[in-house]
């Protein structure tokens, strides 16, 4: 008996490798990194809304290997309602969350959003940067295994949260404003908020950038080996205002090259009056970046902004390519909304045209979807949260308001009936 005990135990003690060696590899569904730019128009290279030339090369790439969504667009056209539409998969109309004045959480205490999620599901879930509005308040914290706290390049930004510094006390750059409109530096209006309407080059490297440190945090993460899948999300705050970027950005864009919106005197002749009322909130800024002859200049900034924004995209792609994660990683890109630079006579969001709207939307789903697709059947990203619950065999959510996008990212030949509505303020909607 006691030699039959002895093998049994030699037996046993040789299958625990085995066993172990099972249970690591048993978790097999794909990663996803899940990437987050801020006031994104359709301005990039894939989309081709900039009438000049754009340097996006790191943006064009995820279509290359996945599906670019052609017409896009966000479930509202302001920070806070449209980030909340995207993590919980709710509509504004569902949520009642319109606006950046309401915390979604007391709205909706007991919703179980996107990182909650993959957290039931059991990955590991963190994250870095703008993914829910970025004041104080709007992230809770208990959502993430770990996230990182950036330090924004804006002098809204407070030294942590809670802190109500003075405006005296805020983090201006050096030599503020940059742009040197004077109202900004005196807190005049327009524009409504002075102090983050200011652009101009950084004399910094792109790591030395807020996005820039949270960029090298996200590489960190990607560059080790995790004993279970991640969710990894990236909240990147470039082109949001103020656009501050490396000067080698400014300097991709000669102001002589510059290709402004072409503006009619009459744009807004044929628009019933609750859409001239639209179009005239924020307007006022750009009357007052053209009569300062500035207008040239802010386009060349937003556009630089869109370019130090798509290199640090370029250097998560090129981490996860180096990653032992490379070939089990969803790439999922998007835009909270868009942003005008004039067109309807009107400067910023806030508005229900497609220059608020239309989003660059990509998704890359390795043995999903087919390298170079491309769809122009119109999709929300209120659709992002069942597409990456189906993808990731998650646990099912049934409080959503999205589709999955999977059948569409198979094939993209597939047809939808469903439109994407975007929603700005109560009752005000497009189609």
């Amino acid at each position: 008996m006691q030699r039959l005990l002895s093998q049994l135990l030699l037996v046993t003690m040789s299958l625990l490798p085995f066993a172990c060696n099972i249970a690591a590899a048993a978790d097999t569904r794909p990663n996803v990194l899940f990437i987050a730019v801020d006031d994104m128009n359709d301005w990039v290279g894939c989309l081709g809304g900039y009438s000049g030339k754009v340097h996006t090369p790191n943006i064009d790439r995820p279509p290359k290997r996945g599906m670019l969504f052609e017409n896009a667009h966000c479930a509202a056209p302001v920070c806070n309602p449209s980030r909340t539409a995207v993590l919980t998969g709710l509509r504004p109309t569902t949520s009642g969350v319109y606006d950046n004045g309401r915390w979604w959480r007391p709205a909706l205490p007991d919703v179980v959003t996107l990182p909650e999620q993959f957290a039931k599901g059991g990955y590991r879930v963190e994250g870095g940067g703008k993914l829910y509005h970025h004041t104080p308040g709007f992230n809770p914290p208990q959502q993430w295994h770990h996230y990182f706290d950036q330090v924004f390049d804006d002098p809204w930004h407070r030294a942590k949260p809670g802190d109500a510094l003075p405006v005296t006390k805020l983090a201006y750059p050096k030599g503020f404003p940059l742009s040197g409109l004077e109202n900004v530096r005196s807190g005049k209006r327009p524009p409504l908020n002075p102090r983050e309407f200011d652009w101009g080059p950084f004399d910094k490297d792109d790591l030395a950038m807020g996005d820039g440190q949270m960029v090298a945090w996200a590489k960190q993460f990607l560059g080790k080996r995790h004993s279970k899948p991640f969710f990894l999300a990236t909240g990147i705050f470039r082109p949001h205002l103020p656009w501050y970027a490396p000067r080698k950005y400014f300097d991709l864009y000669p102001l002589d090259k510059i290709a402004l919106p072409k503006v009619p005197d009459d744009d807004l002749a044929d628009i019933p009056s609750a859409g001239r009322k639209m179009a005239r909130y924020r307007g006022d800024e750009w009357k007052y970046v053209k009569d300062q002859g500035r207008w040239r200049e802010c386009v060349q900034a937003y556009l630089a902004s869109i370019s130090f924004a798509d290199a640090l995209v370029g250097d998560l792609l090129n981490a996860l390519d180096k990653s032992p994660h490379a070939k089990n990683t969803i790439v999922v890109l998007w835009s909270d909304h868009g942003w005008h630079l004039g067109e309807k006579h009107h400067w910023h969001k806030f508005t229900l045209w497609e220059e608020a709207t239309r989003v660059p939307l990509i998704i890359a789903a390795p043995n999903v979807t087919r390298a170079g697709s491309r769809t122009s059947q119109p999709v929300s990203l209120i659709d992002l949260y069942p597409t990456l619950v189906e993808l990731c065999d998650l646990p099912p959510n049934d409080r959503r308001d999205g589709i999955s996008l999977a059948p569409l990212l198979r094939d993209a030949a597939t047809k939808s009936e469903r439109p994407a509505v975007t929603s700005h303020g109560r009752s005000n909607h497009s189609v």
